[in-house]
């Protein structure tokens, strides 16, 4: 039994190699073409020839420059920085006055945030009022400790917002901000617009992420002055009256 079996095995498996070389077998496919001496004649007379006078010719007509050719060639000059565009005014921009500034009210951005430990006092102003106005109400700022906040940059340039501040700010030193949220977090919708912020506000949750709950602030609208609109809004809302009256003692100074 066994020997049959090995028998059996042995025919298929020759049964096998015996169709896989009819099915590759080179007469099973077509003839390969037959390629003449003429054919090969006649690919030689159509592949084009170098000569070495092909190859000497290209040399001289790309040929590297001599060393006293290179001395001769023109060296390029170096640019006219005198001939540049100037800018219109070339007084310095200080920005360590700036910083300075800045720096004198170092939590005013939490504070414009209702986060003010101690009332706030924001002046809302645009670089499009008239100078004289933005001035004085900078110069009050400056004196009653309030913040000033700019909704966006000049031009869209940081250095012309601070080349157009800073001759208005002076040496005075005041907190300015650009902070756009905080014209939406206090609706403010004209300048100058100023805010009072109740001491001891905490924050609440609101579009612009963080904002003083809608009774800890007061807010008045209008071209006058920084006392006057102090005045104004404790006339309007008298709880506020302690809150203002810091800012107001500062500004009779």
């Amino acid at each position: 039994m066994w020997a049959t079996d090995l028998l059996l095995r042995h025919r298929i498996t020759l049964a096998l190699a015996l169709a896989l070389h009819a099915t590759t077998s080179p007469a099973a496919g077509p003839a390969a073409p037959d390629i003449s001496e003429a054919d090969l004649e006649r690919v030689r007379r159509e592949q084009p020839a170098v000569t070495e006078q092909d190859i000497e010719q290209a040399r001289r007509r790309h040929r590297m420059p001599g060393n006293a050719e290179l001395k001769a060639a023109p060296v390029p000059s170096a640019p006219a920085i005198d001939t540049l565009p100037q800018p219109a005014t070339r007084a310095p921009i200080d920005l360590e006055a700036l910083a300075r500034g800045y720096a004198s009210q170092s939590d005013a951005m939490q504070a414009a945030e209702g986060l003010a430990r101690g009332p706030g006092l924001f002046v809302f102003v645009s670089q499009s009022m008239p100078q004289p106005a933005l001035q004085r109400l900078i110069d009050q700022a400056a004196r009653a400790r309030a913040s000033v906040i700019l909704r966006g940059l000049a031009k869209g340039s940081l250095r012309e917002t601070v080349a157009q501040v800073q001759p208005l700010i002076g040496t005075r030193q005041v907190a300015v901000q650009i902070d756009p949220q905080a014209f939406d977090r206090f609706s403010i919708a004209r300048v100058p617009s100023f805010v009072l912020v109740r001491d001891g506000t905490r924050p609440v949750s609101c579009a612009g992420g963080t904002c003083a709950p809608p009774e800890a602030f007061v807010r008045a609208a209008g071209d006058v002055s920084l006392d006057y609109a102090l005045e104004h809004m404790v006339r309007a809302a008298p709880a506020f009256q302690g809150d203002a009256a810091g800012f107001l003692q500062r500004l009779k100074k």
